[in-house]
């Protein structure tokens, strides 16, 4: 008989648990695909240069082995090796900026975002 009692008690907790699942998320926005994408930081710029190499020297590393290797390459780098990067990241914020503040003014000029036409 416990065990029977015991069934009938997960069963229940599995019910309640399922009840918020079935919300519906209508607070979720989509994204803009003609949206400006965002600046990348002087690590993302590092990464992309020495991941192929770090892939090279290590063939059997997983994605995340070859995340932890990028990361700790980075931090044994001075400040004078970390610069050119640090300069690719300032263009690329400017960049991205500049794009930001002309797709902003593009959809202000146009009466807003588009997003009222789902409506």
């Amino acid at each position: 008989m416990p065990k029977e009692a015991t069934k009938t008690k997960r069963t229940q907790t599995r019910k309640a648990a399922e009840k918020p699942e079935k919300a519906a998320r209508g607070g979720a926005r989509k994204k803009d695909p003609k949206a400006p994408k965002r600046a990348l930081s002087a690590y993302m710029f590092f990464s992309q240069d020495w991941r192929e190499r770090i892939k090279t020297e290590n063939p059997d590393a997983s994605f995340g082995e070859v995340g932890k290797l990028l990361g700790a390459k980075w931090k044994e780098l001075d400040d004078e090796e970390k610069k050119p990067y640090i300069e690719q990241a300032a263009r690329d914020k400017s960049r991205a900026e500049q794009e930001k503040s002309e797709y902003d003014n593009k959809n202000a000029g146009s009466g807003g975002d588009g997003e009222d036409d789902e409506e």
